[in-house]
């Protein structure tokens, strides 16, 4: 059984997701195997910037058909490669009424008290959406509209709107089978169909969810079921029964046992060196690792990474992740950022991340860029 250490591991995940910026084109980057998440605009160019070879500019992924926003993994906004749509959908199906239920996540005592399972009630606000959404219609139109032909039990007074509107986690994750997409860039948030529009499938498909769990294991690993469950959103049990995959290895990471497939162990035995330094997004493939303790071995450090609202981007530096850093538009042609690192950086370190900062302000669509480092 091969033994590896933490550094291993975390050289192993640089070259993975594809930090090294090797690749041309974006659509061959291994972590649109999973999907980018893009929760704060501009994210995905950024998160592309700090891979491929010429930096992505903010507007043109939206005019690009080959790619998909779309609620999908954790009803969170991902984009995806358009082509890859009907096998996400597939495998968002739930596979058993408990993995429906944990799906829910923060609304599942909600949908619990809906009146019927939590798989008749995906599928029942996925048959409204796929009945309303005909064409692009904001958030709030469509929710108003499937709220009137939904069931009662789906829905839920909303503070915020002072409206009773269908369950925000439940349409998020009824969307797609729905076949329907989030507009880019769009405010307020607009939906579409998807083209081509996914056909309805209520059957579970666990080869497709396999798919989901070898991806984030070539991408996280070495990993273990709970760690799939978590960037899923179900349980560790139907990860471990239903969408483990086979040709797997088990691995000791510091001592810990962990999977990976088998034909990255050799990657995973002799890394590239993970010199580069990058600037990555809030939310960037790289910090959805589910194991945050070996990503970032200083817990009292986790909470200056991971917020429930509002997450900053985080700079990567020799394998390491050093600091976290914030923009803030300037105008239209300049962007300040602010560096906040962990502890001091050399000047080779700190010239690298001024390169890296041309590269988040290009790919943000701003010609120019300020640094700020904080004491």
């Amino acid at each position: 059984m091969l033994r590896v250490d933490r550094e291993q591991v975390m050289a192993y995940r640089v070259a993975a997701h594809g930090l090294h910026r090797a690749a041309a084109d974006p659509a061959t980057l291994a972590v649109f195997d999973l999907g980018v998440q893009d929760n704060q605009r501009g994210s995905v160019p950024v998160a592309l910037a700090a891979r491929v070879t010429d930096p992505i500019a903010s507007g043109s992924l939206a005019d690009d058909p080959q790619w998909t926003l779309a609620w999908t993994h954790r009803g969170a906004p991902h984009v995806h490669r358009g082509g890859d749509m009907s096998g996400v959908v597939s495998a968002l199906v739930p596979l058993d009424e408990a993995d429906a239920v944990a799906r829910m996540g923060w609304q599942r005592g909600q949908v619990a008290g809906a009146g019927m399972p939590a798989t008749e009630a995906l599928h029942t606000a996925a048959r409204a959406i796929r009945e309303v959404v005909t064409a692009p219609m904001v958030k709030g139109a469509v929710s108003a509209a499937v709220t009137a032909i939904i069931p009662p039990g789906l829905s839920t007074w909303c503070r915020g709107c002072r409206a009773t509107h269908i369950m925000e986690q439940l349409m998020r994750l009824a969307a797609p089978h729905g076949g329907v997409r989030l507009e880019p860039g769009a405010t307020p948030a607009t939906l579409a169909p998807m083209a081509p529009r996914p056909r309805a499938s209520t059957t579970p498909r666990p080869d497709a969810a396999r798919e989901v769990a070898l991806a984030y294991l070539v991408l996280h690993g070495p990993a273990t079921p709970a760690d799939v469950a978590g960037f899923v959103g179900t349980t560790r049990a139907t990860v471990a029964e239903r969408m483990w995959p086979p040709g797997l290895a088990e691995v000791l990471v510091d001592g810990r046992p962990a999977f990976l497939p088998a034909d990255c162990l050799s990657t995973l035995e002799n890394p590239p060196e993970p010199t580069p330094v990058r600037l990555l997004p809030p939310l960037d493939p790289l910090v959805q690792g589910r194991d945050r303790d070996l990503l970032v071995p200083e817990r009292a450090l986790h909470k200056e990474i991971w917020k429930i609202l509002g997450n900053p981007g985080v700079v990567l530096a020799d394998g390491e992740i050093v600091g976290t850093w914030r923009a803030k538009a300037a105008g239209r042609a300049r962007l300040g950022l602010t560096i906040a690192p962990f502890h001091p950086l050399g000047p080779a370190c700190r010239a690298s991340v001024a390169g890296e900062a041309e590269r988040v302000a290009a790919a943000r669509g701003y010609p120019d860029v300020t640094i700020t480092w904080s004491p």
